[in-house]
């Protein structure tokens, strides 16, 4: 018997556990997380309007009620308070952290820090009732709104501004975000690329949705699509790209139909300043770009200031360093050689990586089948030399001894059974609890 410890739920987590248990009958698989609730960036990061995507819990759910292997969750694992990764290493044969990348990149432009101004993934967490996320009244006194970056975290946040109340309270979003934007008084959303369409990074897709929402419009700039090398000639762009420029395209000779709120997407302008007023976000500076003719931007000089009330940059993800393991700060990943960590440049027997610790914050949610695949491929090769290290016949009774509590199964399917009635009470579907305290309530109730 093989017992692995895979940190984290999220997608990269569970192919990782997926793969274990499919290819060795002899491994039984605990994931931890420190969440009370499994699934990652799914329950947390997919935007709720996207049930086709967030359906992909099922998918999860059948990896984690496997018979071999267990969810633990609201198990912290490193910092003040968690489960050291020595313990872990202790307790089980090998340990797979599949932690993800848990910071946002910044601009790096005075101003960035005022009132007002905020990550997209602060603000997805909390219209996502992520139990850290704190209402900070993001859309308090906003006109209009300015994000910064064109992937389909950006489109995602855009297209959430842009929504009425009628569409979002389908979802499962937290009764206090779904109320803040019922009452949202934005009618411009700004979403801006330094560089052009042919090099954003959000998918046809998501790109079309944008043009399909109720009372808004998209406006585009054909001067801005001009500039770009790919809008004379798209057929020489890659499928995606495009796709992008022609939808852009038909945008820009469309007319204006004055519809209540706009959605306006710029590029080729470069961030520079936050600009404030009363001490919170009035608007942000930008800088004219033009293509360099080598897949760059380089400045102008000339420069457009956009007013707004709100600021949310969307410009990537960052891992974090991980107490007890290794990490190399320029790329925010773990050292590893085919998912095997490295300390020093040598191989550390027994623990591994998977997902964005591992790789860096690339691809989509497929792109981490792979990415588990290979760690997994790695572990088992390591596993007759690993199954000679003697370790406790269950681990979660260790965990136990040391004071730690896991949330089992049958405590998420309490939460989820909280959920549907909390929906029904509010005449919705499925709604999430949106904090710890009413989380850890409704996992003790798994009795009930």
């Amino acid at each position: 018997m093989l017992r692995v410890a895979v940190v984290g739920s999220g997608p990269s987590g569970c192919y990782t556990a997926q793969g274990l248990v499919q290819q060795d009958p002899s491994v039984y698989v605990d994931v931890l997380d420190r969440l009370p609730c499994p699934y990652g960036l799914v329950r947390y990061g997919v935007a709720p309007d996207h049930e086709k995507i967030k359906s992909l819990q099922n998918n999860l759910r059948t990896v984690l009620e496997h018979e071999r292997v267990r969810f633990l969750g609201g198990v912290q694992v490193g910092g003040p308070g968690g489960v050291p990764a020595g313990r872990l290493r202790e307790l089980y044969h090998a340990v797979v952290y599949c932690v993800g990348a848990a910071t946002d990149r910044h601009l790096g432009v005075p101003g960035e820090d005022l009132p007002g101004s905020w990550s997209a993934t602060e603000f997805v967490s909390w219209y996502s009732a992520h139990p850290d996320a704190v209402d900070a009244g993001y859309l308090r006194g906003v006109h209009s709104a300015v994000v910064v970056g064109v992937g389909n975290v950006a489109v995602d946040v855009t297209r959430i501004l842009a929504r009425g109340p009628a569409e979002l309270s389908a979802t499962d979003m937290p009764e206090t975000a779904l109320a803040a934007l019922a009452a949202s008084k934005v009618r411009e959303i700004h979403m801006v690329g330094r560089r052009g369409p042919s090099q954003a990074r959000f998918t046809t897709k998501e790109l079309r949705e944008l043009g399909a929402l109720p009372d808004s419009e998209v406006v585009v700039d054909p001067a801005e699509l001009a500039l770009d090398p790919g809008y004379a000639d798209p057929s020489a762009l890659p499928a995606t790209q495009r796709r992008n420029v022609e939808v852009l395209r038909g945008w820009a000779a469309a007319p204006p139909r004055g519809a209540a709120r706009r959605i306006r997407l710029r590029f080729f302008l470069r961030p520079v300043e936050v600009l404030g007023e009363d001490g919170r976000v009035a608007a942000v500076r930008f800088e004219r770009t033009e293509p360099d003719g080598q897949g760059g931007v380089t400045g102008t000089g000339r420069y457009e200031d956009v007013a707004a009330q709100l600021l949310l940059r969307s410009v990537g993800y960052r891992g974090v360093p991980l107490d007890g393991l290794p990490f190399d700060a320029a790329t925010g990943t773990v050292p590893h050689q085919e998912g095997r960590v490295l300390r020093d440049g040598a191989v550390a027997p027994g623990e591994y990586v998977a997902g964005w610790i591992k790789r860096g914050p690339t691809g989509v949610i497929g792109t981490n089948r792979p990415c588990a695949k290979e760690t997994v491929t790695s572990l088992l090769a390591d596993a007759p030399a690993l199954a000679r290290a003697e370790v406790p016949e269950d681990p979660v009774a260790a965990l136990r001894a040391d004071g730690v509590e896991p949330v089992e199964w049958a405590g998420w399917q309490a939460i989820e059974r909280a959920e549907a009635r909390l929906g029904a009470s509010l005449g919705r579907g499925v709604v999430k609890l949106p904090d710890w305290e009413s989380l850890r309530a409704a996992a003790r109730g798994a009795g009930s």
